[in-house]
């Protein structure tokens, strides 16, 4: 079972639901560097955060980054 999810997260509908009722929801996502591995990191989105969990530990805690830092973070890493 699942773990209980923090109530901040956005849940997006999936592009490929075509507007069904049995669709799927993206919340948390798997950093695309990992390869299908499980020494990795999620990231969900928040109104005015993005959580960050380990995927190893998915009940464990999640960190909480302000946006603008997340992006800050994004750019610096991209450079």
């Amino acid at each position: 079972m699942p773990a209980p999810e923090p109530d901040r997260i956005v849940w997006h509908t999936s592009s490929y639901s075509n507007g069904e009722a049995a669709c799927v929801e993206i919340g948390w996502r798997t950093s695309s560097y990992s390869n299908g591995g499980s020494a990795c990191v999620e990231v969900a989105p928040a109104p005015d955060a993005v959580l960050i969990r380990d995927s190893k530990n998915r009940t464990g805690p999640a960190l909480t980054v302000p946006t603008p830092a997340w992006q800050a973070f994004l750019t610096a890493v991209v450079r």
